[in-house]
This record gives C-alpha cells, structure tokens and sequence, in this order.
C-alpha cells in the first residue's frame, strides 16, 4: 500500500514538467530549505508562520497610508469596501504563490522566466523592476517622513539612512532567517498597539464603520473615487509580493513527495491568509482614522502624511502624532526589507543572476532606492501625498502583469500536477483577474478622455 501510494506521489510530482527549461537554481538560495518542518501539527504550524506576516508589510505600506488617509479624509468610510474585497484578492493570489512554489519549485518569476520566451520574460522583469521601484520610492519617503516627524532628520538624509537596511537584513540573515521574520513581525506588532491607541482615542462612529464594508456603485461611477479606489487596491495587493511570497515560502524544508507538498501548501495558505487578516484590520485602521478625525470634522483634502501628523495632536491628544510617526517608521523600514528581498528574487528569477549576498543585495537596492533618492531631492516635503498615491496606482497598472501568468501557470495541470488549483479556485482567481484589468482600463480611459 505504501509503495502504491509513494508511486502515485511521484508519478504526480513528475508530471508538473511542461517548462521550455529546466529548473535552474532558486532564488534567495542561501536561505531556500534552510528552516526545518518538524513533525506534529503545532510545530507544523509554528514552523510556516513567518513567510505570511513578511507579505503583509506589503498590504501597510507608506504609500498604502497615503491612499487609506486620502480615501477616508475625502470620503469617509465609503472606501473600507475597497480594503476588504482587495483583501479577498489578496488571500486569494497569495495562496496561488504558494501553490506555485510548492508544486513546481519555482518562484513566478523563474516560472515565468521558463515558461515564456525572452521576448515576453523580459518586459515582465522590467515591468517588474518598476513595480519594485515604485513601491521602494513609497516606503523610503515614508520612512524619511516617519524620521522627520520623530527626530526631525531632513528628509534627503533620511532617505539615505533607509539604505542601510541592507547591511541590517545581511545581519539578521547571517543569524538566521527566523530572525529576520521575528524582526518583522515585532515591528508589526508595535504597529498594531499604536494604531489600536488612536482609533480608541479618534472613537469612530461604529455604525458607519460597518456600513462602509457595504459595496457601492458610486466608487466605479465617481473618477476622483475609482482613482483612491486604484491606489488602495494598488498598495494591497502589490505585485512585488507575489513575487516575494513564492520565494520566501521556499526557506521551509517540507520535502518533495506529494504528501509532504500537500501538507505544506495546507500550512502555507493558513499563514498567508492568517496574516493578511491581520494586514485588513491595520488598513482599516488607517482609513477609520482617517475618517473619523479629518472627514468628520470637515478636513477633506488630507494626503500629506506630515499634515495628518500635524493635525493628529490637536484632534487626539498629544500622543497620538508621537504614535502615527513610530507606526510610519516602523511600516516604512518593514516595507524597504521585504521589497529589498523582492528585488533580489525578481532579478534571480528572471535574469538567474547568481552573485554573493552581500552584492545582490546592494545591487537590487541600488535600483530602488536611487530613482526614490532622485524623487525626494527633487520634490522634497511638497507633494509628497500626491506622489504616493500615484505610485499605488502605478502598482495597480504593473499588477495584471503578475496576476495573470500566476493564474495561467497554477491552473495548469501540465505545469502544476496534482497540485492544479481546483477549478472553483481557479475561476475566482480568474474573475479576479480579470477584475483589475478591467479596472485598471476603466483608470486609463478616465485619464485620457479627461475625466480627472
């Protein structure tokens, strides 16, 4: 029976080879398998948590807080509909990583780096690559604003100070890549009692933060609105991350047999979608915030996380801008980690660019983080709401071309085996799919014909 059944494993582990190449070395490969699986349920469990929680920084951005603020200044709560259904894309799109990575050992951008001839990978990793920059430019002047407000460190100097989060990540590594998630993860957790003490002290209207998770039409028919709506579904489900989770889910040593990968998968969504639960309640946060201290009392047209700051203090209590500044450095410096780490697998993936850690490192976050520097010298403190909210939805606009190879590979069977998505999954992810490519079309036709 045993052997019968480890035959069908690996029957089915084998048949997921309809690749143009042959799998070549993993990214982030002086970490991949390096965290043992242990056996037992809760050791299981324990030992997948982390990977998740590293995606989530993603869903908190500074840039995610400049739209949540936007939205929820402008127009309330109508917004927070937004942040559950991209939340629900994101649960979804996450575990298709994983699934991905799980099935065929490959992260999407070495799946897309085998399935599709240089002439279409290409253009995915320089599409790609500005996603990365663009999503680098919102956390390091986020990070920059956050050490401003806190110290105040003018803001080309704090963008420079951001860069030495690679020697911390080459630290943390260097001990182990559980440190670099605890690190992580406390940083969220500092995040979390921050923003839990201002909405206590902004007491929103609670009847209205329910209504606001109703769906509207309004969104789809109001520019201005569809515009926010881009940037939040743009700063939530962000294309680096898909890049980095299926990458990152591959430090777990969970073995090669069918069983083995099945039980890893199972581990693996429970984490992602554990902790993207966790990254909704802090969006929300942000927006009810938003909205029960600037639009309830008619401020309208907060954008600049510096005015937010500013007017936190007089609305809240003195603690509450001290509070909105540690949760923004926080968020910033978890977010230039995580998107550092997407930069290296994306270039891996894509270019199997093999060099000593140290140098990947500096290399991807030199791309990032000079175009962020050349942005910040060039507008300094003004303008920097705007610039953020349209660097989400410049993420929006780069999304379909990771969300779409990722539901074209997982739901191959020639490519995945016994591992395809199932075809409920499969059809939602679709309809996902095809939402943001709609949305993001309806964005652009706004644009040309004027409508902003």
């Amino acid at each position: 029976m045993s052997d019968t059944f480890s035959i069908k494993g690996l029957a089915a582990v084998t048949e997921a080879s309809d690749w143009r190449r042959q799998r070549g070395t993993a990214a982030l490969s002086d970490v991949h398998g390096s965290i043992p699986v242990p056996a037992g349920t809760w050791r299981r469990v324990a030992a997948f948590l982390g990977p998740g929680y590293m995606v989530a920084v993603g869903y908190m951005d500074p840039g995610n807080w400049a739209t949540s603020l936007a939205g929820g200044s402008r127009f309330g709560y109508t917004l927070l509909v937004v942040a559950l259904v991209s939340n629900i894309m994101a649960i979804v799109l996450q575990s298709l990583c994983a699934r991905l990575a799980i099935a065929s050992g490959r992260d999407l951008a070495q799946a897309c780096r085998d399935a599709f001839p240089r002439w279409v990978a290409w253009p995915l990793w320089a599409l790609a690559e500005t996603a990365i920059i663009a999503t680098d430019i919102a956390e390091v002047i986020g990070t920059a604003i956050g050490l401003n407000l806190l110290f105040g460190i003018p803001l080309e100097l704090g963008v420079l100070i951001t860069a030495l989060d690679v020697f911390l990540i080459l630290w943390l590594q260097r001990k182990g890549f559980r440190w670099l998630e605890a690190f992580i993860i406390t940083l969220l957790g500092v995040i979390a009692i921050s923003f839990g003490i201002q909405i206590a002290l902004a007491d929103p209207d609670w009847g209205q933060v329910i209504l606001g998770f109703a769906p509207t039409v309004e969104i789809v028919k109001n520019p201005e609105m569809l515009y926010l709506a881009l940037g939040i579904l743009g700063a939530t489900v962000m294309p680096h991350n898909l890049y980095l989770h299926s990458a990152i889910v591959q430090t777990r040593a969970y073995g090669d047999t069918l069983p083995e990968k099945r039980m890893a998968l199972r581990y693996a969504t429970f984490d992602s979608t554990l902790a993207l639960m966790f990254a909704l309640t802090i969006n929300a946060s942000i927006l009810i915030l938003a909205a029960a201290s600037f639009h309830a009392t008619g401020r309208t047209d907060i954008a600049e996380l510096g005015v937010a700051h500013e007017l936190l203090g007089p609305l809240l209590g003195l603690g509450a801008p001290a509070l909105f500044a540690v949760a923004l450095v926080c968020c910033g410096l978890n977010s230039t980690v995580t998107a550092t780490l997407a930069g290296q697998a994306v270039m891996e993936g894509f270019l199997d660019i093999r060099l000593p850690p140290w140098l990947r490192r500096l290399v991807t976050r030199a791309i990032a983080i000079i175009p962020a520097a050349g942005v910040t010298i060039l507008y300094g403190s003004s303008g920097t709401g705007e610039l953020l909210i349209l660097t989400q939805v410049v993420l929006s606009l780069q999304l379909s071309f990771a969300v779409v190879p990722l539901v074209m590979f997982t739901t191959d069977r020639k490519k995945m085996g016994a591992l395809v998505a199932p075809l409920w999954l499969g059809l939602f992810a679709a309809l996902i799919a095809i939402v943001i490519v709609a949305l993001n079309l309806k964005l652009l036709w706004d644009f040309s014909s004027g409508g902003f």
